[in-house]
């Protein structure tokens, strides 16, 4: 942006960056931007039209990244569209003005023939050779997910360096602005959409040993039917749930169809029905409210689809705090014991 037309300083701009993202929300990367700036003075008073002219840069750079939609949303791998913001500092490398040093020419000509030239139009700050400046940068950024790997980004950003970069003295900031589209490749470990299978129960047979009658009964007119009478055992079930879900799938229903028989069996019977979340994923802020509905989710089940009074359930959340499982995925869990 300047005196001169927008179009007239639009120009050609490329960019490759490595970065590291450490959170879901922050991360950081190494930015390299290069190719050319452009410069313009409206010289119509001095008959010399609007004059501009190119030079040649390389500017690199740290950013910092923001991801604003995993911050405010919560981190999700299958999500299709992330927007977040940058900033960084760095040195743009200047070099090839030499037609900044024609135009100067031009001015410093019309000076002689005794035209008084404003001193924005002197060309105070002229550079020539190589001239390295720092530059602060701030921007946003906004990608769409083709596959686990590959996306697809969108990127504006603004620099800010001295009042030197385009050879005149404005008596404020230089400004350059980036318009950027571009590929996306992930090269770390990827997110993978996981299938918990849950552990088989385990079933424990009680044997009874009978001791041997010491005299051999030989026949029985009439067998007595002896009415066999079991201590009632606990039951537990656990159900599992997808990274970030608390929805639960027709095979884990299954699971709480048998707590709900288990407590219209025992009239007497009472439920705890307590949430967990993983350590590998989000934060414990975030994770307490996971865990929370999903256990929720099961009361809500045995009240409105099996009939149980809610004063027979009891609903607890523990986060990530602990894990019930060694295997991480395994703690996305909600753990219903009845007795």
């Amino acid at each position: 942006m300047g005196e001169v037309s927008f179009g007239d300083l639009l120009s050609g701009n490329v960019q490759v960056a490595a970065g590291y993202n450490f959170t879901p929300v922050w991360g950081l990367r190494l930015s390299l931007d290069a190719w050319q700036s452009k410069g313009g003075s409206n010289l119509r008073y001095l008959t010399l039209g609007e004059q501009t002219w190119k030079y040649r840069f390389i500017a690199p750079s740290i950013d910092a990244t923001f991801d604003l939609t995993n911050c405010i949303l919560g981190y999700k791998p299958d999500r299709i569209c992330n927007f977040g913001l940058l900033a960084g500092v760095g040195l743009n490398i200047a070099w090839h003005n030499g037609e900044a040093n024609n135009v100067y020419n031009l001015v410093a000509s019309k000076s002689i023939a005794g035209r008084e030239v404003p001193k924005e139009h002197l060309m105070t700050y002229l550079w020539n050779g190589t001239t390295t400046r720092v530059f602060g940068k701030f921007g946003a950024y906004l990608d769409f997910k083709v596959s686990r790997r590959i996306a697809l980004g969108l990127e504006v950003n603004g620099n800010f360096l001295s009042d030197t970069y385009n050879s005149k003295d404005a008596g404020n900031t230089d400004w350059y602005f980036n318009a950027l589209a571009g590929v996306k490749i992930r090269l770390g470990k990827v997110d993978k959409k996981q299938v918990v299978t849950a552990p088989e129960p385990i079933i424990i047979e009680k044997i009874v040993e009978v001791e041997k009658p010491v005299e051999k009964i030989i026949e029985i007119e009439k067998p007595v039917e002896v009415e066999k009478v079991l201590p009632r055992d606990p039951m537990r079930r656990d159900i599992f749930y997808t990274i970030r879900g608390s929805e639960i799938s027709k095979a884990e229903k299954v699971k709480i169809e048998d707590v709900a028989n288990y407590l219209k069996k025992y009239p007497d019977a009472t439920v705890s029905v307590t949430g967990y979340a993983d350590k590998g994923t989000g934060n414990p802020k975030i994770n307490v409210d996971f865990a929370r509905k999903r256990a929720d989710a099961v009361a809500n089940i045995l009240i409105n689809t099996y009939g149980i009074s809610p004063s027979r359930i009891f609903v607890d959340s523990k986060g990530d705090t602990v894990q019930p499982y060694e295997q991480n995925e395994l703690n996305r869990v909600t753990i219903c014991i009845a007795q």
